[in-house]
């Protein structure tokens, strides 16, 4: 599995490789890698922005969403108040 965990994508290159996808619980993506052979979990930080947080295998799917689902508004919260800044700092 090669480690991608922390970037910043579009949904679209998110959705790109798997052949399964859902939305798990709001603003949680999971989509199956089948060139990596794992699932990989994101948040929805934008209209068509994702921040890939963790890629697993099919048996640690459920315990990781599960997981992860406490932090989706944190997570969103951070990249949201990173945009407004960046906007701030453009002449």
């Amino acid at each position: 599995m090669k480690d991608k965990k922390g970037k910043i994508m579009t949904k679209d290159a998110f959705l790109r490789n798997g052949s399964y996808s859902k939305e798990e619980y709001e603003g949680l993506l999971v989509s199956a890698d089948t060139e990596q052979g794992c699932y990989n979990i994101g948040v929805e930080i934008g209209k068509n922005r994702v921040l890939l947080v963790d890629q697993v295998k099919d048996n640690e799917v459920h315990a990781k969403v599960h997981s992860w689902v406490a932090c989706i508004p944190d997570i969103q919260r951070q990249y949201e108040s990173d945009s407004h800044l960046a906007n701030y700092s453009q002449p």
